[in-house]
């Protein structure tokens, strides 16, 4: 069983400095309908215009993922952790028991664009964690790149939740397969481009709901990228 839920029916929130998409319930946007997919919780599509930013704010017992998409993004916490997110980087904050954290465009002429996603974890009240790593695109073109796991297994970084992060890049004509557990179903975000995915093409923005399917394909239409979770 497949089901898209297409980019142009998310939640929108805009500010003369934010144009944020909401793939799941999410702030001043609430869908019984769609509140996540098992322990995946939120994928937020955002737009930050130059020097613009989200001011020191605080968040528990969530798992925090960024992925940026073009520009770059400046991230400080309370945990002492200060970096600067680009392309191919993947940013994994454990909120835990509790931090505070702070995310602004340091650009002066060039927005930033990037996904938020959030796990819920396996435990509550752990203490804050913080990882950052690269991604090159040689290692996500034309196959499924692990870049999230509960156990940080194959290079990729470790989360507080039995989830599979992986990410892509596919040329037109190009394709990966991944194959299903029974007991497992899968989440697909395009960050750009069109992709064909057993059967159903989608542009960027669209989201697919995969379950009881034993084999999924994913064809690049054009150029494309695209994140893909196994969850429980």
């Amino acid at each position: 069983m497949i089901a898209m839920r297409p980019a142009s029916e998310r939640g929108h929130a805009r500010l003369d400095w934010l144009s944020s998409y909401h793939t799941f319930s999410f702030g001043g946007y609430y869908d019984d309908e769609h509140m996540g997919v098992s322990n995946l919780r939120v994928i937020n599509d955002d737009t930050v215009e130059p020097g613009g930013g989200f001011a020191t704010h605080g968040h528990r017992d969530m798992e925090i993922i960024t992925y940026v998409l073009s520009g770059q993004l400046e991230h400080k916490d309370s945990m002492g952790n200060g970096s600067v997110i680009r392309p191919g980087d993947v940013q994994r904050m454990s909120a835990g028991s509790g931090v505070r954290h702070s995310e602004f465009n340091p650009s002066a002429t060039e927005p930033v664009h990037f996904l938020q996603i959030w796990l819920q974890p396996n435990r509550l009240g752990i203490a804050p964690g913080y990882a950052q790593q690269h991604f090159s695109e040689p290692e996500r073109r034309g196959r499924l790149r692990l870049l999230v796991s509960p156990d940080g297994r194959d290079g990729s970084i470790s989360a507080h939740q039995d989830a599979l992060l992986h990410g892509t890049l596919l040329q037109a004509g190009e394709s990966v397969e991944y194959l299903l557990a029974d007991n497992r179903r899968a989440w697909l975000h395009v960050a750009r481009g069109i992709v064909i995915v057993n059967g159903v093409e989608l542009g960027a923005g669209d989201g697919l709901r995969i379950e009881k399917e034993r084999a999924v394909r994913i064809e690049g239409r054009e150029s494309a990228e695209a994140l893909f979770f196994d969850l429980p």
